[in-house]
C-alpha cells in the first residue's frame, strides 16, 4: 500500500510532501530507538572508562617513579659535572629523613643546590656506599654506590654510580 504523498515532479525530479500522521509515527518511532541506543552507548563507555581508571592510575604511579629517577640522576651527573667544572670536590648526602638529596662544596661546605623528592610519592633506600657521595675534580666518584628507587606501587627503579662517575638508570 502507498503512503498517501504530495507529489509534484520539476526538471524529472519528483518532490514528496508526507502527510502529517505519518511523518510523526515515523518520527515517534525512531525517536525511541535512538534513545535506547544512547543509554546502551553510556553503560558501554561508562563500564569502559571504569576498567580504564586502574590502568591510569598505575601508569601514572609508574611514570611518578621514573620522572623522580631521573631527576635524580641528573642531579648526580650535575654534581659529577660541577665538580669537573669548579675544579673541586663536591659532596652529594642523601637525608632518607629529610627525602632531600642536598649537593655541596666537599671542603668549603657551601650549599649548592637541594633536591626535596617528599612531594614525588618516592622512598629511596640508602646508597650502597653510604649516605655521602663524593665527586672529585676530575669527574671520578670516591665510590661506587647503587641507589633503589621504590614507587607507590613497589616497582624498583635503580641508580648506578661507577667509579669513573657515570650514571646510569635500570
Amino acid at each position: 500500500m502507498m503512503k498517501p504523498t504530495n507529489t509534484f515532479e520539476h526538471s524529472g525530479i519528483s518532490f514528496g510532501i508526507e502527510r502529517g500522521v505519518d511523518r510523526e509515527r515515523r518520527v515517534m518511532g525512531s525517536a525511541g530507538q535512538g534513545l535506547t541506543e544512547l543509554v546502551i552507548v553510556a553503560a558501554i563507555l561508562g563500564i569502559v572508562a571504569a576498567m580504564a581508571v586502574p590502568t591510569y592510575r598505575s601508569f601514572h604511579i609508574g611514570l611518578q617513579g621514573r620522572t623522580a629517577a631521573a631527576e635524580i640522576a641528573s642531579t648526580l651527573r650535575m654534581a659529577r659535572y660541577l665538580a669537573m667544572a669548579r675544579r673541586e670536590r663536591l659532596l652529594i648526602r642523601f637525608d632518607l629523613s629529610e627525602h632531600t638529596m642536598t649537593l655541596r662544596q666537599a671542603d668549603a661546605g657551601g650549599v649548592l643546590n637541594v633536591y626535596g623528592y617528599a612531594e614525588k610519592g618516592i622512598v629511596i633506600d640508602e646508597p650502597t656506599a653510604g649516605p655521602d657521595l663524593f665527586f672529585q675534580p676530575s669527574g671520578r666518584s670516591a665510590s661506587a654506590s647503587t641507589i633503589v628507587i621504590h614507587d607507590r606501587d613497589h616497582r624498583r627503579t635503580t641508580v648506578t654510580i661507577s667509579l669513573t662517575g657515570r650514571v646510569v638508570i635500570s
